[in-house]
């Protein structure tokens, strides 16, 4: 069944070039995967290494909560009581960056900086702003990760292998990937986007290194971002995802709290803003938008990541979701038509699908809203073997079971 759905993607239509998907519970998983690591064909693996891109916010959100526990960090309390770096800050708690409850916005684009200490310098001028729209962004991890250095007393991979990677046995969790593993790092170059008039190629994205352009940057010289850059794999994250299901790495009630809706609300014109939690998306009104699968509860906290991840843990009915694969390498992942056009135009059937012939005269797979077609190809047959009804959001009813 998982294979049939990993063959979809990877096979059939060439949406990723690799996925792994595992589900199960704090005590169980089943898990299968299919695909290619590089350009070479080679095969992946038990062992091949992931950049996890925005999945690592959710390490950053439990750390926050796990520094709280301790009581090391009070979320009242000014971000700068924390991370004095962040002179602009000093009336914005480190709960309402936690909750995406402020915009963040810097003087000038931190991944356009010329090095890594001129993109600090941005990052650190970094000022608060109303939420108008889009209330996700990077912007808040990244603060973050000092607000827990700070709180903590000591670097963040530091404190992360103390409190979360050593404890749950994830040997295999890296912000740099050792050079003697460097072979098991999956290739995400190449990655090809159509923004209006501008065709754009992203190349140079050596094994190892993170494809996110801002800890691409700013990782260079040895640093951790806390919104992207770090590596795993699928034997890993399972560990992560069962661990928090224990109950091992924070709380039943900080994950509570972290599942609570900071953002999501219905607009004048009958629209949904985005619903988000601590760090993490959380169960959305409307199915499209949501990163939350049908089947888990208003409990649950998810996220995805931009090279083609999904995770998705649900304390209330004991699940998770783990996809982990390769959108980017010589795909097309992004197209904003030019005005007047569609995406039939670029060869693209409705669903973002298909191939597109690039100004070199090459055809590029395109990987565009594959985020949209989780639910039907992915989510549905382990719903099914799980055996899982939807959850009913109207006073937690259950429907009976398929």
């Amino acid at each position: 069944m998982l294979s049939a759905a990993i063959g979809y993607f990877t096979q059939e239509k060439h949406i990723l070039s690799c996925l792994s998907v595992t589900c199960g519970t704090a005590a169980s998983e089943q898990h299968a995967l299919g695909g290619v690591a590089d350009r070479a064909g080679t095969p992946i693996h038990e062992d091949s290494i992931y950049d996890l891109a925005s999945l690592t916010k959710l390490f950053t959100g439990l750390m926050v909560m796990r520094l709280r526990e301790e009581g090391l960090l009070d979320l009242a309390r000014p971000v700068t009581d924390y991370a004095p770096q962040f002179a602009n800050l000093r009336e914005i708690t480190v709960d309402q960056v936690l909750g995406f409850e402020v915009t963040l916005i810097t003087p000038q684009r931190v991944d356009t900086q010329p090095d890594a200490a001129a993109g600090l310098r941005q990052l650190f001028a970094v000022e608060p702003r109303p939420v108008v729209g889009r209330a996700y962004s990077d912007m808040h991890a990244m603060v973050l990760k000092y607000v827990i250095e700070g709180a903590a007393g000591e670097r963040y991979m530091e404190a992360l292998h103390r409190r979360i990677l050593c404890p749950l046995g994830m040997a295999n969790t890296f912000a740099h990937v050792p050079q003697s593993r460097l072979q098991d790092c999956i290739c995400y170059d190449g990655e090809h986007r159509i923004e209006g008039e501008r065709w754009i190629v992203r190349e140079g994205i050596a094994p190892g290194t993170p494809h996110d352009p801002k800890a691409h940057l700013l990782m260079q010289e040895g640093d951790v971002c806390g919104h992207a850059g770090l590596f795993s794999t699928r034997g890993d994250m399972t560990r992560l995802c069962q661990g928090v299901l224990r109950m091992d790495v924070v709380s039943r009630d900080s994950l509570r709290y972290m599942a609570r809706n900071r953002t999501g609300r219905r607009l004048p014109d009958g629209s949904w803003t985005q619903f988000l939690g601590c760090q993490c998306y959380v169960k959305h009104p409307d199915q499209y938008y949501s990163e939350i699968p049908l089947y888990m509860s208003d409990q649950a906290i998810g996220l995805s990541g931009f090279t083609g991840h999904h995770i998705g843990i649900d304390p209330e009915v004991g699940v998770f979701t783990l996809f982990l694969g390769n959108r980017v390498m010589d795909r097309l992942t992004v197209l904003l038509p030019e005005k007047g056009r569609c995406r039939a135009d670029y060869g693209l059937a409705a669903d973002g699908s298909g191939q597109v012939r690039w100004t070199d005269g090459c055809l590029l797979f395109s990987s565009v809203d594959y985020v949209h077609q989780k639910d039907a190809k992915l989510h549905a047959p382990i719903r099914e073997l799980l055996r899982l009804p939807h959850w009913h959001p109207a006073g937690n009813e259950w429907p009976s079971c398929p």
